[in-house]
């Protein structure tokens, strides 16, 4: 594993006209790392992470991907030149994204979605292709599908079909945006579940999410943003068991009171958090 991130911001911001929605952002990604963004709606969680692989071209700051900059030719200027979207492509190829809604084409069969990004960005032979659609579908459960056509899909295959699309072009850093949002709540732990997977199999990733509990479960750093900017980060034990802002604490504060309220012993946050088995230094009983 490289002693150097695999993705790195510095200093990123990002206006839409007079709104600066990205204000400084700073965050390292190491290989093998799960790191989830959490926070309230508008706090810039998405902005941030479509800016990962210059989906959004930010304006301030830097983004490296492997120690290449992603987007612009040079750095130190307010005014920077653009790379060629070539370069750009060539540079963020290492990153796949996962989208809130599916955006699978709907008169395509399955393999054919998971496949023709393969054969029309990166010129894989359609037997090849097919092949890698068929093993990227197999690995998240779906490879039965491979033929029957979207509509026939519930929301959690659709978003699997998804997951299966950014893992044929091989990434190295998946980016994740709120990959069960648009689900039913009875559909959620399958998609959850083919993330899990990813994880064990050590896949890099950045999620935005409002699930806390799989935040708090899956994570190695969880990164809390409001307003544009990232107000507490570090492990799931310190944002979730001993979280050190008030703003956090309140943010926080209805999961929690959902939890206790299924049976857990009542308790605090920090020091008064319920004494039971623990997952990543985050009590059992809350997630």
């Amino acid at each position: 594993m490289s002693a150097l991130p695999i993705l790195q911001l510095r200093a990123v911001g990002k206006s839409y006209g007079d709104n600066r929605v990205l204000k400084g952002i700073d965050l390292d990604v190491m290989q093998g790392e799960i790191v989830t963004l959490i926070g309230p709606s508008g706090s810039g969680k998405t902005t941030a992470l479509r800016c990962m692989n210059f989906l959004e071209a930010y304006d301030e700051g830097e983004i490296w991907i492997k120690g290449q900059l992603l987007g612009y030719r040079s750095t130190g200027r307010t005014l920077r030149d653009r790379d060629s979207e070539a370069t750009i492509a060539e540079i963020r190829r290492p990153v796949a994204m996962v989208f809130q809604q599916f955006n699978l084409w709907p008169h395509m069969s399955v393999v054919d979605n998971v496949a023709t990004p393969l054969v029309l960005a990166k010129k894989v032979p359609k037997s090849e292709a097919r092949r890698k659609a068929l093993a990227a579908l197999a690995r998240v459960a779906l490879e039965h599908k491979a033929d029957v056509y979207p509509t026939r899909l519930s929301g959690g295959q659709q978003q699997r079909v998804g997951i299966a699309r950014a893992l044929a072009i091989e990434p190295e850093v998946m980016l994740l945006d709120e990959p069960t949002s648009a689900l039913d709540p009875e559909l959620v732990e399958e998609v959850l579940t083919v993330i899990r997977s990813l994880a064990q199999e050590g896949m890099t990733m950045v999620m935005v999410t409002h699930e806390m509990s799989f935040a708090a479960k899956i994570s190695d750093k969880v990164v809390f943003m409001e307003a544009g900017r990232i107000v507490e980060a570090g492990p799931p034990a310190q944002l979730f068991g001993s979280t050190r802002t008030t703003r956090l604490q309140q943010f926080l504060k209805p999961w929690f009171d959902r939890s206790l309220s299924i049976g857990t012993p009542a308790g605090g946050m920090t020091a008064g958090a319920p004494q039971v088995a623990q997952s990543k230094g985050v009590p059992m009983a809350l997630i």
